[in-house]
């Protein structure tokens, strides 16, 4: 059985949050400076959509990564090393035929002039992902299929195959989407704007960052970006330094609509608290009327700026699938970017469940206090900073 009609048929719900995109080795360099001067490189692993699983299963969700690697050492190393994290990798499958990606980057913030990036993907792996070679039943197996606009851009199958994925159908997941505007994977392709606007429409929970919609759609303001994102349940605008600003619809469903509430809900949540984030398939489902929440963000010292907006899908989605206020959500999504922003790599440890959601707890003045360090989500440090009253 093969195809996203059967897969969709043969789905048991058994994890929380599926996430589908290409991962690569990253080479981190030992000192700051130029690539053509950096004497060596450390290695870890990179990739937006692997980066949220890692993160989510890091915070006790269920999540799986599906992806495609090559049969090489490269490939070893990120399979094995996304699963040391708890995440499900049974899904990826290895190419013989092509290679794992791998990329090396700067010590320097991404956001300078100064800050190098080198990528070696053309022709990975990954970018051979297609509608006919990817594993349906494990796609469609959790509550959340996760998404984002960087898969798009690795090759016409890729871009197939995140169409597919984003049809409207019967009992398909919650699809999360993160627009992830990358114009150097594009190359130039002037359809880049408009197939990541066609995606964006097409899910039920949309990530995008200000500076991307102006930059990728022309669009300026949250308010503006929502007006040409009217379909997806919960629409996230970033606003790095200033915060976030959540739209969601309070969905009514009819007949079709309560079906597909009641098979998204999170464990141990009620259909009404998901409703606001539950795929509406067809237009007599639902009557939308959106709420607008805008949530600061926190103070961080940041050491370097890489893979904060995974950070923050993965919080914000941990707290969706706890059925916790929109509000709650964007705090929690905050709290994971200020973690990564506290580490030089992509990946770190949480702070515990119990401790997010003392901070999360907290007044807006107490919140608009909180100052984060290198360090603060150790469990055995305090800081001032973060001490809840």
């Amino acid at each position: 059985m093969s195809g996203p009609a059967a897969g969709t048929a043969a789905a048991a719900t058994t994890t929380d949050v599926v996430c589908l995109g290409e991962s690569m080795v990253t080479f981190l360099p030992s000192q700051p400076g130029r690539l053509a001067d950096v004497p060596s490189f450390g290695r870890g692993i990179g990739g937006a959509e692997s980066n949220v699983a890692c993160a989510l299963a890091a915070a006790g969700h269920r999540a799986a990564w599906v992806g495609r690697v090559g049969a090489d050492g490269f490939g070893d190393h990120l399979v094995e090393t996304i699963a040391s994290y708890g995440v499900d990798t049974s899904a990826v499958r290895r190419d013989p035929a092509r290679p794992t990606g791998v990329y090396f980057r700067t010590a320097t913030d991404r956001g300078t002039d100064t800050h190098e990036v080198a990528y070696y993907r053309a022709g990975s792996a990954a970018s051979a992902m297609s509608p006919e070679n990817v594993p349906y039943e494990a796609l469609f197996a959790g509550r959340v299929l996760h998404l984002s606009g960087i898969t798009a851009a690795l090759s016409p199958d890729c871009l197939a195959l995140l169409r597919e994925l984003t049809a409207p159908r019967p009992g398909r997941p919650l699809v999360s989407f993160d627009v992830n505007h990358r114009p150097h994977l594009w190359r130039g392709c002037a359809e880049d704007a408009s197939v990541l606007l066609e995606l964006a429409r097409r899910a039920d929970l949309v990530f995008v960052g200000e500076d991307e919609a102006e930059e990728a759609w022309g669009i300026v303001g949250a308010e503006a970006i929502r007006a040409a994102l009217p379909e997806p349940s919960v629409l996230v605008v970033k606003r790095g330094s200033a915060g976030a600003t959540v739209f969601a619809s309070e969905l009514r469903p009819g007949p079709r609509g309560a079906e597909a509430a009641a098979g998204n809900a999170a464990p141990g949540a009620s259909t009404d608290t998901v409703s606001a984030a539950t795929p509406a398939t067809s237009a007599d489902t639902a009557t939308p009327a959106d709420t607008v929440t805008p949530v600061p963000a926190l103070r961080v010292d940041v050491v370097a700026a890489v893979g904060a907006g995974d950070a923050f899908a993965a919080g914000f989605l941990s707290a969706t699938l706890r059925g916790l206020p929109v509000r709650d959500r964007a705090r929690h999504g905050h709290l994971m970017a200020a973690a990564v922003l506290t580490v030089p790599g992509d990946l770190t440890d949480p702070p515990s469940r119990d401790r997010a959601d003392r901070l999360v707890a907290l007044d807006d003045a107490a919140w608009g206090r909180l100052r984060l360090a290198p360090g603060w989500t150790a469990a055995d440090r305090a800081p001032e900073e973060v001490r809840t009253p």
